[in-house]
């Protein structure tokens, strides 16, 4: 999906409620990308590369600079993560210890919850990108607590990410009003904190994203493809951001503010209809370098099937490697059995592709 402008309900087995955005970006750092990604000029990078990638997609005015909503932005972004920092071990089991973190990109802290397989590295790693918890109700590292127990079980570090404006992490007043793009930009920064960090392999990394985290990926590996070697998309959210913003921000009267600072700048998705394009990652789908598996329930209440039917079609159509698991009866948040099927599937997927 594009710059998100919200987004559905929360983790990967736990909290609840839906009603929030979300978004992602590239960067500069030891280990990961260089900055300020693209012109249509630049090859594509492989998958695995640790390059940004510029194809034909859609670019702004050379004399006006890109919306910060826009994933042109997002590409042009100059992203910096760095010093992952480890300190209260709390959670730990005979399996991986687990810590609060802390990294930092974009001027900001932000915080988190890693853990580290126990005995000798370097591991494979993954960023986990969360779905909606109100943030002013969210505590650090409190979703996708199946996902991270089971994949550092599996020999993976998995790196939490609060996402600016949660938990511990530092305040972003500009977030919503740029359809929290900044949650893109914490997720790529994420990736490159990582890739320093001396118990990750700096060439195998990916990204898992649920729901709202699902924009998240979409966002990320558009913005700026071979940051990750893989990516995952939990109930995602759509890859048109007219669809989210519509759903949770436009038609919520407690969201009215948001949603009015907004069309003050893009205009309304009827009357503007190409500056609402350009902050959809749908629009850049030809970016994409990294394999790509979506899980989701028929029986979704928050984010349809469709939406991840449509995104898939779209890939497709790019000739992108994308695979959709569904899943009968499914709803939002997958209970076992069937969470215990994807978990396994994304397990296989991930041992493919950062082998």
């Amino acid at each position: 999906m594009g710059a998100l402008a919200s987004a559905c309900s929360a983790t990967g087995g736990q909290t609840g409620a839906a009603t929030g955005p979300a978004t992602s970006g590239a960067g500069t750092a030891s280990g990961g990308p260089t900055a300020g990604a693209s012109s249509a000029a630049t090859p594509s990078s492989p998958p695995g590369s640790t390059g940004p990638t510029a194809t034909a997609s859609p670019s702004p005015s050379a004399t006006r600079p890109a919306d910060p909503a826009s994933i042109q932005a997002l590409i042009e972004h100059r992203y910096d993560g760095r010093n992952l920092r480890l300190s209260r071990e709390r959670g730990s089991t005979s399996a991986y210890r687990q810590y609060f973190a802390t990294y930092q990109g974009d001027g900001l802290t932000i915080s988190g919850r890693i853990n580290i397989p126990r005995g000798r590295g370097p591991f494979p790693a993954v960023v986990l990108a969360h779905g909606y918890v109100d943030p002013a109700e969210y505590t650090n590292g409190e979703t996708m607590l199946r996902e991270r127990d089971y994949l550092a079980r599996q020999g993976y570090v998995t790196l939490h990410i609060d996402y600016r404006n949660h938990a511990q992490s530092s305040k972003d007043p500009d977030n919503d009003a740029n359809l929290r793009v900044g949650y893109t930009i914490d997720a790529v920064n994420a990736a490159l904190a990582l890739k320093a960090h001396p118990a990750v392999d700096p060439g195998r990394v990916a990204l898992i994203g649920r729901s709202m985290g699902g924009g998240v990926v979409y966002t990320a590996i558009v913005a700026q493809p071979g940051v990750f070697r893989a990516a995952v998309a939990y109930a995602p959210v759509s890859s048109e951001s007219v669809d989210n913003f519509n759903k949770w921000v436009r038609r919520d009267p407690s969201r009215s503010g948001a949603a009015a600072k907004v069309i003050a700048r893009l205009g309304t998705p009827e009357a503007q209809p190409a500056r609402w394009a350009a902050t959809s990652a749908r629009t850049y789908f030809d970016r994409v370098t990294e394999p790509l598996l979506i899980h989701h329930g028929t029986a979704d209440e928050d984010c349809p099937l469709a939406w991840s039917r449509e995104s898939v079609a779209a890939l497709e159509a790019k000739g992108k490697q994308v695979e959709l698991r569904v899943y009968p009866g499914g709803r939002h948040t997958l209970a076992s059995p069937q969470w215990d099927t994807s978990i396994r599937r994304t397990r296989a997927f991930l041992a493919q592709h950062l082998s």
